[in-house]
């Protein structure tokens, strides 16, 4: 049978004994008490137990049924209580109740399970061990003491308080129950317990057994009918459960419980009238209680009615605005809903930090505040995107408009200001967004702190930071993933990546050198090291990634089929680096492996062949002379069509035969289209000297004059300028066919 879990408050009900009496204005018993109790009246049962201590304070039993309706209370309605506030209430009380007689082990129980569920297992155990030193030894049942029932009773309770978080020690737990039941085998609550333990080590059937048996101890109770029809509702009978809620009801007309789970079962079952009615019914049966209505809720949030439980909060809210901590539920659902409402979810959730006490503060209040802020505000790199783009294009305006005659100044002016306002309204919500994002961590180290072991959690806080771009973050919170027992190559993989993207550089060199070091075949660690030196030398200047990328070569080597990616990319860097700094002779060798590595592979042809085109087109460029130009650029153009005969569409070839083409036709003329030249001055027009003008991905460059002029030769294929000088904006011009380039640069 497939594993079932009842709830807390159904496992916890076999505690009471079932009568038939309706609930209304009554003298004050230990029945008409647990009777509340079990209809989930918390509040009235507390009442009424106050009164029964009052008027009999050295009755223990009492102080116990007051603490188990406490607990019970909290598990009806874990999201709105506080297992802290709550134990501790039942704490003092189960005390009390040992003060008032130091020889009734019920009380004991009570203090073991409040032990148990705070995590406090040893004195668990004691407490435990102290209830059970009241059990004396017996040979003859008929003369145990205490008497039979109270004897089996507090063995089954022994058993009961093993049970936590949907789970229990069935070693400890069933020897408990089968000597209770052996001690008294009419116990309905005994069978109860039984129930409740076989379901949560995934034996329905036997649950069921003990159900039964309970049902026929006590023929009356609607008990043993609800927990029966809650199993089949977790297996997804909903059909076979229904009967057994309808028994529940014929048992006791006024079981306001049955119709609820009737309820939250048609529900389930997309029957929403039948499910209206019995919810109706439930209500009514407890009109005016506000914690029913609350139940209610919580129902209607387990069956995924997010807006009708948003709805009924705010109905609550009407009646008792003092039960702030609705505002959890709440806010709860505005996030779970669809489509989400992120803005009124951390209304909801700012209300409930605001209002209620530290101690009432779940756990997941900090989880779902962490949730709220990540997703209310997942496009914070969108926007930041965005107020940077506008920002360039904010200066590149102010620039315009500082040069412009007065005329046009009259015309630009609009378009700035509404620009510069834009801006100001961006910075201003990316500056919000970045301090709930902050928050939002926050609130995760809070929960962290309590669970700073679980995976899953870790997990998504650093699925969270890599989504921001926070990637050092998200880099340090994998890293207590790790488990060095296991292999871990690709957690490491995905720290590294994590720390280059962070430009962490060196300590990303660190994580993927420690998979080469575990595993000294593993290409893709040797692709990321190359890739990572390359970026610490981004002007090929130190030749750090030389090294590297020949090391994945030497690695990728091995089988050149598989790794052919792996391979291209080093070829393509150690071209481009040997070009860049004159090593001809290198440079065409690795564009010539480009060629040969797949004798089948076009691509690999088409991109070797315009490597060759554009070290001989650079190699004319560096030659002075008309005689040394031309075989260059001939052997260039030989390399384009190359390219092109391989794929006549080939954009880039296109282009670049034609430059070549258009080159040596100027040679020939002996123009030299590679000269440019311009001047730089500032705002005020003044002539800027000693400017930086260098061709950016190269070594070219050079510096205008005491008069802010430059004139000197480019490589060929130049794409773009950068000109600098300390004090001002550095800006890049795009080079076209132009050979004339004045700039203006803004402090």
């Amino acid at each position: 049978m497939k594993r079932l879990i009842l709830r807390p408050v159904i496992l916890l009900a076999g505690i009471l004994t079932v009568f038939t009496i309706k609930i209304q204005a009554q003298t004050p018993d230990l029945n008409a008490a647990t009777l509340l109790t079990r209809s989930e009246q918390y509040d009235k049962a507390d009442a009424m137990f106050q009164q029964l201590i009052k008027n009999e304070p050295t009755n223990s039993k009492n102080y116990f049924y007051l603490g188990e309706n406490y607990l019970l209370d909290y598990f009806a309605d874990t999201i709105s209580n506080s297992l802290t506030v709550m134990a501790k209430s039942a704490k003092e009380i189960y005390q009390k109740g040992v003060d008032v007689n130091a020889n009734d082990p019920l009380n004991y129980i009570g203090l073991a399970k409040v032990a148990f569920l705070l995590g406090d297992d040893k004195t668990a155990t004691e407490l435990r061990a102290k209830a059970k030193s009241f059990l004396l030894p017996y040979k003859n049942i008929k003369k145990i003491n205490p008497p039979a029932k109270d004897y089996a009773f507090t063995l089954a309770k022994i058993a009961e308080s093993y049970i936590k978080d949907g789970d229990v020690d069935t070693s400890l737990a069933l020897p408990l129950v089968r000597e209770a039941i052996k001690i008294d085998n009419k116990n309905r609550d005994v069978f109860l317990i039984a129930g409740d333990i076989y379901i949560l080590v995934n034996d329905g059937s036997k649950a069921i057994m003990y159900y039964n048996q309970a049902q026929f101890a006590d023929p009356q109770s609607p008990t043993a009918n609800m927990k029966i029809g809650n199993i089949y509702v977790k297996g997804k009978a909903l059909q076979v459960a229904i009967p057994y809620f309808e028994q529940a009801i014929q048992l006791n007309a006024n079981y306001a419980p049955a119709y609820r789970e009737l309820g939250q079962l048609y529900l389930l079952a997309q029957m929403f009238n039948k499910s209206k009615e019995n919810f109706k019914k439930y209500l009514d049966l407890t009109a005016g209680n506000i914690p029913a209505k609350t139940r209610y809720v919580n129902a209607l949030f387990y069956a995924k009615d997010y807006d009708r439980v948003i709805k009924n909060v705010e109905e609550i809210f009407l009646v008792d605005k003092s039960r702030t901590y609705m505002n959890r539920i709440a806010g709860y659902s505005c996030y779970e809903k669809n489509p989400p409402d992120y803005n009124k979810a951390l209304a909801y959730m700012e209300t409930l930090f605001k209002t209620v006490a530290p101690e009432r503060i779940i756990l997941k209040d900090y989880h779902y505040m962490a949730r709220i802020l990540i997703k209310k505000n997942q496009n914070y790199t969108k926007m930041v995107d965005e107020l940077t783009a506008n920002k360039v294009q904010l200066d590149k305006d102010k620039t315009k408009y500082s040069t412009a005659n007065a005329t046009d100044k009259a015309k630009l002016k609009p378009a700035l200001d509404a620009l510069t306002a834009k801006v100001a309204d961006e910075e201003k919500d990316v500056a919000n967004a970045d301090a709930e994002i902050t928050r939002a961590f926050g609130e995760y180290a809070k929960l962290l702190a309590f669970n700073p072991d679980d995976k899953n959690l870790l997990n998504e806080i650093a699925s969270s930071y890599y989504s921001f771009k926070k990637y050092e973050g998200a880099a340090k919170t994998w890293s207590k993933l790790l488990d060095p027992s296991k292999d871990n190559t690709e957690d490491l993989m995905r720290i590294g990546r994590a720390y280059y993207n962070a430009e962490k550089y060196k300590t990303a060199d660190s994580v993927f050198t420690a998979v080469t070091v575990k595993s000294p075949g593993y290409v893709p660690a040797y692709v990321w090291i190359a890739n990572t030196y390359s970026k610490m030398d981004p002007d090929y200047k130190l030749g750090l990634a030389r090294p590297k990328f020949e090391k994945l070569i030497e690695v990728a080597s091995a089988d050149s089929i598989k790794n052919m990616p792996s391979l291209m990319d080093s070829f393509k860097y150690l071209s481009y680096y040997h070009m860049v700094n004159d090593n001809y002779s290198s440079a065409k060798d690795y564009y010539n492996r480009m060629i040969n590595l797949d004798p089948g592979n076009k691509d690999n042809k088409i991109l070797g062949y315009n490597g060759l085109g554009s070290l001989d087109y650079r190699m004319a460029g560096n030659e002075k002379t008309i005689e040394g130009r031309l075989p260059y650029l001939t052997k260039s153009e030989d390399s384009y069509s190359k390219a092109l005969a391989l794929d006549p569409n080939n954009q880039a070839a296109k282009n670049m035969l034609k430059v070549v083409q258009d080159f040596k036709t100027l040679v020939i003329k002996g123009i030299n289209p590679n000269e440019i030249k311009g001047a730089v001055k500032n705002a005020a027009g003044q002539p800027l000297p000693y400017v930086s003008i260098r061709v950016k991905d190269t070594a070219a460059e050079n510096m205008t004059n005491p008069k802010g002029e430059f004139k000197f030769e480019i490589p060929q294929s130049s794409e773009v300028l950068i000109i600098s000088l300390k004090g001002y904006k550095t800006q890049e011009i795009p080079i076209t066919k132009s050979r004339i380039y004045n700039v203006t640069l803004v402090q």
